[in-house]
């Protein structure tokens, strides 16, 4: 494959927790950019594991970028064993699920075909995979992209037992993963500096590198569809961030605004909804679509893009996504946190379910009012969320200066 790039070009050995292909969930869409920008730099290796089938475009789109690709099947039935015994021998269940022979024994193979530069993983699960022989010495950069031992202690905090006690452990574990990474990576990465912060409470000061998410501005972009009285809500349903905002909105929220607009609609979008997200179709006015090809006319065509979320961590794609293409966003305080825009001005915020029936309201009745949101939201993301602007001092980090 033709590149352009002048030998020697930089060895990346690229790792992922999950197919990097197609870009229409969180964690696949920072890693699809990332690799879009480091094989304009430099020459990838990807490896990467897949818990459901991959289409034959998404190799294809894969191999189109990389010198090599391998996808490693993980059956959910035999991962969750290895979790088991990863958390039984003192490691957590988050490595157990990612952990893979399969995948080690290609990257012990690739390892002794090619002296790879730098190798970089998505993700605090893989961190095992560094520690293989084949790739001792190989400066390693981690994207933990959010702190995940915070979000399991948030798990925790709304949970109930057993669960409460077993998203506890697992924080603990992660948390001392998080911690060894400090010691031996070239950089550790996050989305925000509020996850910098809590990052750098339990390692050392300035341990963390901040590179945020950008959006597809292209992709994402202000189309004309006629402004229908409903609001969206776009998330991976299967997701317990996403399916708690979903159920605490249409239980909360809902009632009190189909009540002063008996004819809006609630439209909830997303892959694999939960039994208990499908069962809010029977509330008057809901809608569980569930996963769609594209949904940027569920999203257009809504007077308001709702994101209800009480955990939340790092950067909201759902929200740079439906800022880019103009839309009036209503969002709790934390999808917002690791944000720039202020409320008023680029989005509503809201934190009560008063608040946001005032707020989802004022979104249904004040066009002037949704007008200028929409257009200060797309200048918003246009001035600050450019992949290639944001994920710098990653990439900085991933291809050091000679």
């Amino acid at each position: 494959m033709d590149r352009s790039l002048q030998e020697p070009a930089p060895r990346v050995l690229y790792l992922t927790h999950r197919v990097p292909y197609p870009p229409d969930k969180g964690d696949r869409i920072r890693t699809y950019h990332l690799l879009r920008q480091m094989v304009t730099r430099g020459r990838v290796w990807l490896g990467c594991l897949a818990d459901e089938p991959v289409p034959p475009e998404s190799l294809t789109a894969l191999n189109d970028l990389c010198e090599r690709v391998a996808v490693i099947p993980v059956g959910r039935v035999s991962r969750w064993g290895r979790a088991a015994w990863s958390l039984a021998t003192g490691a957590s269940l988050s490595e157990g699920l990612f952990a893979s022979s399969g995948l080690a024994r290609v990257l012990k193979q690739w390892a002794a075909e090619t002296k790879f530069d730098t190798v970089v993983a998505s993700s605090s699960a893989l961190v095992p995979y560094l520690r293989i022989p084949a790739l001792a010495g190989t400066p390693a950069v981690v994207d933990l992209i959010d702190v995940d031992s915070q979000k399991w202690l948030d798990f925790a905090a709304v949970g109930r037992a057993p669960k409460k006690w077993l998203y506890r452990l697992e924080a603990k574990r992660v948390r001392k993963a998080e911690r060894a990474i400090a010691e031996f990576a070239r950089a550790a990465s996050v989305v925000s500096r509020a996850e910098a912060n809590v990052y750098d409470s339990f390692t050392h000061a300035g341990a963390a590198t901040v590179a945020t998410n950008g959006v597809d501005l292209d992709y994402f972009a202000p189309v004309q569809y006629e402004t229908q009285l409903a609001c969206a809500f776009v998330g991976a349903l299967d997701y317990l961030p996403n399916e708690d905002a979903a159920i605490w909105f249409a239980r909360d929220v809902w009632p009190a605004l189909r009540e002063k607009f008996p004819t809006a609609e609630f439209r909830i979008i997303g892959r694999k909804p939960t039994a208990a997200v499908q069962a809010l179709a029977a509330i008057p006015g809901i809608s569980v679509i569930g996963q769609v090809p594209d949904v940027r006319p569920f999203v257009a065509s809504a007077a308001a893009v709702v994101v209800p979320l009480r955990l939340a961590r790092g950067v909201q794609n759902k929200v740079l996504e439906a800022m880019a293409m103009a839309k009036a966003v209503v969002a709790a305080p934390p999808a917002l946190a690791a944000l720039g825009t202020e409320s008023g001005v680029h989005l509503l915020s809201a934190s009560t379910p008063q608040e946001w029936v005032r707020a989802v309201s004022a979104l249904f009745t004040d066009a002037p009012l949704r007008h200028a949101l929409s257009g200060a939201a797309r200048q918003y993301v246009e001035q600050h969320h450019h992949w290639e602007h944001c994920l710098q001092p990653l990439l900085a980090a991933i291809f050091p200066p000679a």
